[in-house]
């Protein structure tokens, strides 16, 4: 007994080490954190397989919450257990929250925030090649054959088209299950086409956008609050950037914060490291003091445990059923897609019209790729020269 809980603490000691880094170093948002965990858990450390990583992303993308940090959650669990799920989510949103609130006071004593630009300036195009080194590495494992590549190929369109992340994961899910699952006989052009057309009609025809208002009150109890972050958790599909969205309804509309400030919250949960949703704390803390900060907090990320507790068991048992293991393979692939999506965006954003960013990424992708960096190096040299280059111009 004694040799087991040992061998427990161990493992929640490597737990809590590793997602304290990655809580510390993760920058540029969910594509960044989930490129930094295969790096370190699949990898390095060895703690899951690639298939039981992508497994988890593609289960992951389908259920409501912060993507990276269930991702974590997931990671905690599969390693290290109950105790194992918990230190890995509190450990990786537990950075961003305590910096979140020293900004959150910041803000509050002196009107402002710090300035860090220069620092982003140079991890974000960094970050893009850490980015694109787990795409490369997922993307092998994912897409395995032929009718999963099509698969992939097909989510694109729909994700370009503005279709919600999640249902475009469900139709490539489906769609992929009944092509995996049919007899197999070689595939024609033709019929990739028509799986291809029949995907993309089936989401032109349900693609729809959520409707949101808020009956307009004046201040907030934290009973009220905490309600409002836990309703936002529990619901909130895709990345964390379609967090504004929600809170503008919840919270603007409903005169418990101005536009401004809205504005600002979501600036300190873009330049801060870890998951976006700590903006949550930077809410609170603006809100309710620091009680507010901590009903916030825990009420955004709490659905996350327990809907990662109740899924985690079943995704060995489904790998055990031919239909659902063919739809976990689609979904995969998909998600391989949805991540190719992100990435492109994210650099269009970061690098177009700007040769020193271009360059980091550049740079940042031959140490990752020949010389083999890790990306802790890679970050940190990426707020060096973003430093430097403020200084010089």
């Amino acid at each position: 007994m004694a040799s087991l809980q040992g061998s427990s603490l161990s493992r929640c000691g490597a737990i809590a080490r590793l997602f304290l880094k990655l809580g510390v170093i993760g920058f540029g948002g969910p594509a960044a954190h989930i490129a930094l965990m295969d790096e370190e858990v699949v990898k390095r450390r060895r703690w899951l397989t690639r298939e039981h990583f992508l497994d988890l992303l593609g289960a992951t993308n389908l259920i409501p919450g912060p993507n990276s940090t269930e991702m974590a959650i997931h990671v905690g669990f599969s390693y290290g257990g109950w105790p194992g799920l918990v230190v890995a989510g509190v450990c990786f949103v537990l950075p961003a929250v305590v910096l979140t609130g020293l900004l959150a006071w910041v803000y509050v004593e002196f009107g402002t925030v710090p300035a860090i630009a220069p620092l982003l300036y140079g991890i974000k195009p960094a970050v893009l090649a850490i980015i694109a080194s787990a795409l490369w590495r997922l993307g092998k494992k994912a897409v395995k054959s032929r009718p999963l590549g099509l698969v992939a190929a097909a989510v694109i369109p729909l994700l370009l088209w503005g279709v919600n992340e999640v249902l475009a994961l469900l139709i490539g899910g489906v769609v992929g299950m009944v092509w995996l699952r049919q007899p197999p006989t070689p595939p024609t052009e033709k019929t990739a086409s028509l799986w291809v057309a029949a995907a993309n009609g089936l989401a032109l025809t349900t693609r729809s956008e959520l409707v949101q208002a808020a009956a307009a009150t004046t201040g907030a109890t934290l009973g009220q609050i905490a309600l409002v972050f836990l309703k936002v958790g529990a619901v909130l599909f895709g990345s964390g950037y379609v967090l504004i969205a929600f809170l503008e309804g919840e919270l603007v509309g409903r005169g418990w914060l101005t536009q401004t400030e809205l504005l600002d919250a979501i600036a300190i949960g873009q330049f801060t490291p870890g998951p976006v949703l700590s903006t949550a704390t930077f809410i609170g803390y603006l809100m309710a003091g620091v009680p507010g900060a901590v009903v916030a907090t825990v009420g955004i990320f709490l659905p996350s445990f327990g809907l990662v507790a109740l899924l985690n068991p079943l995704i060995p048992k489904l790998r055990q059923s031919p239909w659902a293991a063919a739809f976990l393979d689609a979904v995969n692939a998909s998600s391989v897609a949805l991540m190719a999506v992100v990435t492109v965006r994210l650099a269009g954003l970061t690098l177009w019209g700007d040769a020193i960013a271009l360059g980091i990424t550049l740079l940042a992708t031959v140490a990752i790729f020949q010389f083999k960096i890790g990306p802790v190096w890679i970050v940190l040299g990426g707020a060096a020269v973003g430093l430097l280059s403020h200084a010089l111009a």
